[in-house]
C-alpha cells in the first residue's frame, strides 16, 4: 500500500464504496478490504486508518459478521460507522442493545466535545441515522462525545486507544457536515498528508495492468461510452499497440456514435481499432420483438456472437478489458470479496460469459462516475467523449417502446440529437447527468397547418445524480423545455407531441425499459 492509506472494513454496508469515495474526496488513498482481515494482514499493510462500515446484521446474531479483535490493539486509529461503532464498542468492553425508539431518517445530533473527530463542527446539526441497535451507555473505557434525543451515545472516543464511533452515516449527502468528520479522522487523527491525486491511480492501475498481462494482447470492447473509452485509454498508456479495441455497431446507436469512436481512437489514439458493422443482424433478430427483457436477452447474445467472431481474429489475446464501475457491480448484486485491487480478474458482471475463453480486467470497478470522467481528462481524452451523458448497452432499443424498425430509430436518433443539442447550446448538458429521448408505442391527435394528425409521442427525460443509484429528475426551465418541444414537432416528422418525465429513481427507474 501507499504511505498514507486508509482500510474499509466492508461488513455488509450498501455505504461503503462511498465511504472510499469520500475518503478520495479527501485526497486519501483507500482500499476496501474483507471484515475478516487479520490483525497480522493489517500489521503487512500498515496503513494510517481504519474505516468499520456499517451493516444490516445486529452483532449479537449468530453468524454476523465480525473483525479480528486484535486490530484495536495495533495502536492504528480506527472509526466505526454505525454496525462498525456497534461493534467497536462490543470488542472493547461496551455493550449494544436493541433500542426503544429505532431511527431511519434523519436526526438532531448534539455535539458534547467539540475536539479531535468534532473540531469544527456545529454543535447541533441534522445527521442521518439507520438503526435499530444501539451502544447502551458509555461502558467500557468509552466516553460520549455527542447524542441525540433518542439515541444518547451516537458518538463516542475510547479513552485509553485511538477509537471513535459514530452511530449515523457521515458519508451520505443528508449528513451535510459529515465531511468534516471524515476530514478530522484522516488529517488529524490518522495523520494523513492528503496529497494522493487521480494521477496517482493512473501509476498505480497501469503498474497492475503491466504486471498481469505481461505480452499478452487485450481486447476491449469499447461502446462509445465514457466508462469504455476511459478503460481503452487507460489500456493504451499502459500497453499501447498489445490493446485491440472491438466496436460493435449494432445499427442502435444515437446520431455520429460511430463516428466519434473512430475519430477519437484511430485517429486520435491510434489505436488499433475494429469497428463491426451489424446493424442488419441485430435489427433482423429484433424483428417483430416488444417484450423488453426479450429484446435485452436477443441484444446480448447476438451482441456475445459478433463480438467472439471479431474477437478471434485477434491472435494471442488472453485478456478482456471492460469499463464496469461501481454502480454496476452494486446493482448486479456483486460485492466486495477482498481487498479492492485495481484489477481485478473474475466474471464479468455485465454479460460477456466466461466461455469467451478470456480473463477478465476491469480497472475502473471501483470508481464512480464523476472519477471515471476525472480519470478521462487526466489520460487525455476529448471532452466530448469525457462528459457525454451515458448510453445503455442495449442502445435505442430501450428507448424505443414495443418493436424496432429502422423507421422508428431514425425518428427517435433525430428527436434525441435535437433534445441533445439544445441542452448545450443552452448549458445545460454539463449540468444535467443523462439526458435522452424515448420513442413512447402510442399515438395521438394534434392539429398542424389546417389538418388533424395522428402521429407518435416522445417523452424527453433528463436527470441529476451523484451516483446514479439514485436520482432526481432535472428542473430544466420551462422555456427550454418549450424550445426542445417545438423543434422536435417541427423539425421531426411523424411526432405531433412532446411529454417530459418527472419521475425520480426510485421509484421509477432512469431507462423506461
Amino acid at each position: 500500500m501507499t504511505r498514507d492509506s486508509v482500510l474499509i472494513f466492508d461488513f455488509g454496508s450498501q455505504f461503503a464504496q462511498l465511504i472510499a469515495r469520500r475518503v478520495r474526496e479527501l485526497n486519501v488513498f483507500c482500499q476496501i478490504v474483507r471484515n475478516d482481515l487479520t490483525a497480522e494482514r493489517v500489521r503487512e499493510l500498515n496503513p494510517k486508518g481504519i474505516i468499520l462500515s456499517g451493516g444490516p446484521n445486529s452483532v449479537y446474531d449468530a453468524g454476523a459478521p465480525k473483525c479480528d479483535p486484535a486490530i484495536f490493539d495495533l495502536g492504528i486509529p480506527v472509526l466505526g460507522i454505525c454496525y462498525g461503532m456497534q461493534l467497536a464498542c462490543e470488542a472493547l468492553g461496551g455493550e449494544v442493545v436493541g433500542a426503544d425508539h429505532r431511527e431511519y431518517g434523519r436526526a438532531t445530533l448534539n455535539v458534547n466535545e467539540a475536539t479531535e473527530l468534532f473540531a469544527g463542527y456545529p454543535a447541533e446539526s441534522t445527521v442521518w441515522m439507520s438503526h435499530g441497535d444501539q451502544v447502551k451507555a458509555a461502558s467500557g473505557g468509552f466516553r460520549i462525545l455527542g447524542s441525540t434525543n433518542t439515541c444518547p451515545v451516537a458518538a463516542v472516543k475510547h479513552a485509553t486507544q485511538p477509537v471513535y464511533g459514530i452511530q449515523f452515516h457521515p458519508e451520505v449527502s443528508h449528513t451535510p457536515h459529515g465531511g468534516v468528520i471524515l476530514k478530522n479522522f484522516l488529517l488529524s487523527i490518522c495523520g494523513c498528508a492528503g496529497d494522493w491525486k487521480m494521477s496517482s491511480f493512473v501509476d498505480r492501475t497501469v503498474a497492475g495492468i503491466r504486471a498481469t498481462v505481461g505480452d499478452k494482447r487485450v481486447i476491449c470492447g469499447l461502446s462509445g461510452g465514457v466508462d469504455s473509452s476511459v478503460c481503452a485509454a487507460l489500456l493504451l498508456k499502459a500497453i499501447g499497440p498489445q490493446v485491440a479495441c472491438i466496436y460493435v455497431d449494432n445499427g442502435l446507436m444515437r446520431t455520429g456514435e460511430t463516428e466519434l469512436v473512430r475519430t477519437a481512437f484511430r485517429d486520435w489514439f491510434h489505436a488499433d481499432l475494429h469497428v463491426v458493422d451489424a446493424g442488419e443482424r441485430f435489427l433482423t433478430a429484433l424483428t417483430g420483438v416488444a417484450d423488453p427483457q426479450e429484446k435485452r436477452k436477443i441484444i446480448g447474445k447476438t451482441f456475445i456472437d459478433v463480438f467472439k467472431h471479431e474477437a478471434l481474429s485477434i491472435p494471442d489475446a488472453l485478456f478482456l478489458a471492460q469499463g464496469t464501475l461501481y454502480p454496476d457491480v452494486i446493482e448486479s448484486g456483486g460485492s466486495a470479496d477482498g481487498p479492492a485491487a485495481t484489477i481485478k480478474l473474475h466474471h464479468n458482471v455485465g454479460g460477456l460469459p466466461k466461455e469467451l475463453g478470456f480473463q477478465l480486467i476491469e480497472p475502473l470497478r471501483d470508481l464512480f462516475k464523476d472519477e471515471v470522467r476525472q480519470l478521462g481528462l487526466e489520460l487525455g481524452l476529448p471532452e466530448e467523449i469525457v462528459w457525454r451523458h451515458p448510453f445503455p448497452g442495449p442502445g435505442l432499443a430501450v428507448r424505443c417502446l414495443g418493436d424496432i424498425t429502422e423507421p422508428k430509430l431514425e425518428v427517435l436518433r433525430k428527436c434525441d440529437a435535437i433534445f441533445l443539442e439544445e441542452l448545450h447550446r443552452s448549458g445545460w448538458y454539463r449540468k444535467t447527468s443523462q439526458a435522452f429521448a424515448v420513442l413512447l408505442p402510442v399515438r395521438s391527435v394534434g392539429v398542424m397547418g389546417d389538418g388533424r394528425t395522428y402521429d407518435n409521442v416522445v417523452a424527453i427525460r433528463c436527470v441529476q445524480t451523484d451516483d446514479f443509484m439514485t436520482a432526481d429528475w432535472s428542473q430544466l426551465p420551462h422555456d427550454l423545455l418549450a424550445r426542445v418541444s417545438t423543434a422536435i414537432i417541427n423539425r421531426v416528422k411523424g411526432v405531433n407531441r412532446v411529454v417530459y418525465d418527472i419521475s425520480s429513481k426510485p421509484p421509477a427507474t432512469i431507462e423506461w425499459e
